[in-house]
């Protein structure tokens, strides 16, 4: 007995120790990555690393929170899975944040500051002589002038050589033009100093010249000077781009100099929607059109689902099993394969359906080009792809409606149409609401359909935007971040993004009160 206690209390203290340790390597790793994160100025994710792995050690060190350790892994997941990047957009939302403007303001000063220019006339011409044990000599001209340097070798660690006037004959061999390729680096790397007090760097494969920098910072640590045509730029923190200024200080209505910075632009994005012609009317045809494609996707959906489950649940119908079977069969296929499988059957060119119709009525549609029939197109697709999703449904609901009911119709002397409109809909209508609400919500953001068939061709002309008759608000806030040409304008999408969460948030919200009021 004693000899259990024993080896119990072993196994518990053994297992304490595994724990505490996991518990503090975990700690270390995490506190170094949030440091890094830091480092790099990402706050947001320092911050959600630090809140989930602190809460996280505390719920499996502590024994009065130890319960909680079954339900923080999915509390953790949701966190950093929906509530942090729905953060993170919205955050977004209210910057200029873009492809042009990525950096902070700090990092983007560094980088003018960083750029150089070869200053005129101080070109020489080089030539590089080997000598014994691995040492080289250069020799620099300019104006029937001649300079030299003291033997040196590439690897030594003294870059700031002196250059003084030849005097003596050259000596060793003259370096071949592949010497000069292959030891192109370590030449870069030396910095040659006249007797005027030039610092010379290597500026080609035959020249050295003087480099200086582009910009000049002023005491005020903002403003910089262009050393080259004496402009003066400020940083235009409305816009978050350097700007030239002109003789009183105020921004000229030039070009704003790239790359530029992340500032807080409060709602400037959100009124672009609706203000900027270029934006507001293809997002309010984007958005009529996802309406009407979410819902007629729905109603036709209902429709073919509902006929069908309806004629395979008839009972003098033979073969019913094969008919389910096969009418199901189109839900097992991968969404994408049948995608393009239709991609390819409504190709205007070589597409069967286009031979088809040329065959029987001498006609050819332009499927992909003309808006109205690319978006015919689109719902015939997404009518195929989702209807036996509600046939299946239907099927279920159908079986839950007692045959006392269509015996006493019968008795009436009611017929199909009858029992169907009376009876079949109004009863399953019901139950199935929720669930169509929920397809509703579904193709609102159904973004694998339209980038597989259409790409949200054909585009819209004269918009500001990425934008195409096809698009839907998910797709044309994806071509706005990720194919803008003026550049990837994130905040933009990012605010359209916002507005979608709140509607199918408010979607959500309406389907839990129907479920609610089902219940009741």
């Amino acid at each position: 007995m004693e000899l259990s206690i024993k080896s119990e209390n072993a196994q518990s203290s053994s297992a304490n120790w595994i724990k505490w340790g996991l518990l503090t390597l975990i700690s270390l790793v995490a506190g170094y990555a949030v440091v890094l994160m830091y480092a790099q100025n990402e706050i947001a994710f320092a911050l959600v690393t630090l809140v989930l792995v602190s809460s996280g050690v505390v719920i499996f060190a502590r024994k009065d929170t130890y319960s909680h350790r079954y339900i923080y892994p999915g509390m953790a997941a949701m966190v950093l899975f929906i509530i942090f990047p729905l953060m993170y957009t919205v955050g977004i939302a209210f910057t200029n944040y873009s492809g042009a403007n990525q950096l902070t303001f700090e990092r983007v000063q560094s980088q003018f500051l960083a750029q150089t220019y070869e200053k005129p006339g101080t070109d020489y011409q080089f030539e590089v002589y080997q000598l014994d044990n691995n040492k080289i000599q250069l020799h620099l001209s300019q104006d029937a002038q001649e300079f030299v340097t003291a033997p040196i070798t590439l690897e030594q660690k003294n870059k700031n050589i002196a250059l003084t006037p030849l005097t003596t004959e050259k000596q060793g061999e003259l370096a071949k033009i592949r010497f000069l390729v292959k030891n192109r680096g370590a030449l870069k790397e030396l910095s040659l100093n006249t007797e005027s007090g030039q610092v010379l760097t290597m500026g080609g494969l035959r020249k050295f010249s003087e480099v200086i920098s582009l910009y000049k910072l002023q005491e005020d640590q903002a403003t910089l000077v262009n050393l080259l045509d004496n402009t003066v730029m400020k940083p235009n923190f409305e816009i978050g781009n350097y700007q030239v200024v002109d003789e009183n200080g105020a921004f000229t209505t030039g070009k704003v100099m790239t790359p530029g910075f992340v500032v807080n632009t409060g709602w400037t994005n959100f009124l672009r929607i609706f203000l900027d012609k270029g934006i507001r009317g293809p997002f309010l045809q984007i958005f009529i059109w996802t309406v009407v494609f979410a819902g007629g996707s729905v109603l036709l959906t209902l429709a073919v689902g509902l006929v069908l489950a309806t004629v395979v649940q008839w009972e003098e119908l033979k073969g019913k099993a094969v008919y389910r079977m096969l009418l199901i069969l189109p839900y097992a296929v991968p969404a994408f394969i049948s995608i393009l499988i239709f991609k390819g059957l409504f190709n205007q060119s070589f597409g069967e359906i286009n031979e088809l119709l040329n065959s029987i009525f001498n006609v050819k549609l332009m499927w992909f080009t003309e808006p109205y029939l690319a978006k015919t197109m689109i719902l015939i697709v997404n009518t195929w792809l989702g209807y036996p999703y509600v046939m299946i449904l239907c099927m279920g609901l159908l079986k839950s409606i007692p045959s006392d009911l269509y015996e006493a119709s019968a008795i009436d002397g009611a017929g199909p149409l009858d029992n169907f409109f009376k009876i079949t809909f109004p009863l399953i209508i019901k139950p199935l609401a929720p669930l169509l609400i929920a397809s509703f919500a579904f193709n609102f953001n159904n973004f694998v359909l339209i980038q597989l068939l259409t790409n949200g061709t054909p585009d819209i002309i004269g918009s500001s935007t990425p934008a195409g008759h096809t698009d839907l608000l998910v797709s044309y806030t994806y071509r706005i971040a990720f194919e803008g040409g003026g550049g990837q304008d994130f905040g933009l999408a990012s605010a359209i993004a916002t507005l979608i969460f709140l509607m199918v948030g408010a979607l959500a919200f309406i389907n839990l009160r129907v479920s609610k009021r089902q219940q009741a």
